[in-house]
């Protein structure tokens, strides 16, 4: 993946290893709940464990099916985390209060009428602590996040897609090459989805690299450079176009706009695409207001794709093999309420931001130190991969 967005700085050290003291997680609800209905609503705060694990603790204790309880997204194990579940309340209400767990705790109850489903959420909201950090270190931290709140970061999916050797995406291709056999449909539709998240990162890594290249080359250059980049003959005649050029290095956000991508109103919206009519730079304005962004591709069924030359970007990572329903996902982000805090007689850093929901905290901070950020073990990544494939 690409490390640089429109930030050049030098890697910043410091030490940050997930732990529920160090990272603190809570989900923010998509809606308010009514109240009343048919479905208990827990606010529930657990450390230590996964979401299936919490699931089955739960379960165990009131009777229920696991696939009875509702919950809006998986939460790190390696983690102090608040989210929201829902139950049954004909079968949970009367055996809740009974409830007790040195690593659970109900914060409060509700109800209402719907059960709560994945991706039922707005976003996260994130409490990091970085440590062995040094004052120097801290100030290239402060105007790092100054940069990050005015231009936003590239929303990659993280290594917790791609399991402890960040291979699942090649057994995910082997099933859609009709390689490899998979019983468990589970387990299949996980490692598919980390060969459709993997095509989204190589895509995303090629735009950014290519926004570069369009800010550091001369216009009248711009089509050999390309053309040179991407090993290819032909390249759309947009591309031939100085003028054209020009523009596109005219416009203020660092992430390129073209002809043909799918834009989102943001955070939430429908998406909308641009045609010859568009005016790009008007609408990289837009999305450096933050009110729109680029969406990238998850190859599948259903999903849109993109046109001209933006399409012709996208087809180098589209693969129609995939019978998995496809979407499209922001290739761009903004932590909101981004905030930092330097305790400088214990050499630590606190960090508070909000992203939304499918966005990484990890990504955010892999931007800020502008190095990779090695958080777990292999084998507290394993004991996490296991649980989301081999969970009940």
């Amino acid at each position: 993946m690409n490390l640089s967005f429109a930030s050049t700085h030098s890697p910043i050290g410091f030490y940050f290893k997930q732990s529920p003291r160090d990272f603190v997680v809570e989900e923010i609800p998509l809606y308010s709940f009514g109240g009343e209905g048919a479905h208990l609503i827990l606010k529930i705060r657990k450390k230590s464990l996964t979401t299936f694990e919490m699931l089955k603790i739960l379960s165990a204790h009131l009777g229920i099916k696991e696939s009875e309880i509702g919950y809006a997204g998986l939460k790190d194990k390696n983690a102090l985390s608040i989210q929201y579940i829902s139950l049954p309340r004909h079968l949970a209400a009367p055996k809740i209060e009974s409830f007790s767990h040195s690593n659970i705790k109900i914060l409060s109850a509700t109800y209402h009428n719907n059960k709560i489903k994945l991706g039922h959420l707005k976003g996260n909201q994130f409490f990091i602590r970085l440590k062995k950090l040094n004052s120097f270190n801290a100030q290239k931290i402060l105007e790092v996040c100054s940069r990050v709140a005015q231009v936003g970061i590239p929303n990659y999916f993280s290594y917790q897609r791609f399991g402890k050797e960040s291979d699942n995406y090649r057994l995910g291709l082997e099933i859609i090459e009709g390689k490899r056999k998979i019983r468990n449909k589970k387990i299949q539709n996980f490692l598919i989805s980390a060969y459709q998240s993997y095509l989204f990162n190589q895509w995303l890594s090629l735009r950014i690299d290519i926004s570069h290249l369009i800010a550091t080359t001369a216009s009248n250059l711009l089509s050999k450079a390309l053309k040179f980049y991407l090993s290819c003959d032909e390249i759309p005649l947009e591309f031939h176009d100085i003028a054209y050029c020009k523009m596109l290095q005219k416009q203020p956000h660092f992430f390129k706009i073209f002809y043909g991508d799918f834009l989102c109103h943001y955070p939430f919206g429908k998406n909308f695409i641009l045609d010859e009519t568009s005016d790009l730079i008007a609408e990289s304005g837009r999305f450096m207001r933050k009110e729109t962004a680029i969406t990238g591709l998850l190859s599948g069924k259903k999903a849109k794709v993109s046109e001209k030359e933006a399409g012709f970007l996208e087809s180098k990572f589209l693969d129609s093999r995939i019978k998995s329903v496809g979407q499209r996902r922001y290739a761009w982000i903004f932590p909101e309420n981004l905030s930092f805090y330097y305790k400088e007689q214990e050499a630590q850093g606190e960090m508070n931001f909000f992203l939304p929901k499918g966005a990484y905290a990890t990504n955010l901070l892999r931007e800020i130190a502008h190095r990779e950020i090695i958080e777990e073990t292999k084998e507290e990544l394993e004991s996490c991969e296991n649980e989301i494939l081999f969970g009940d």
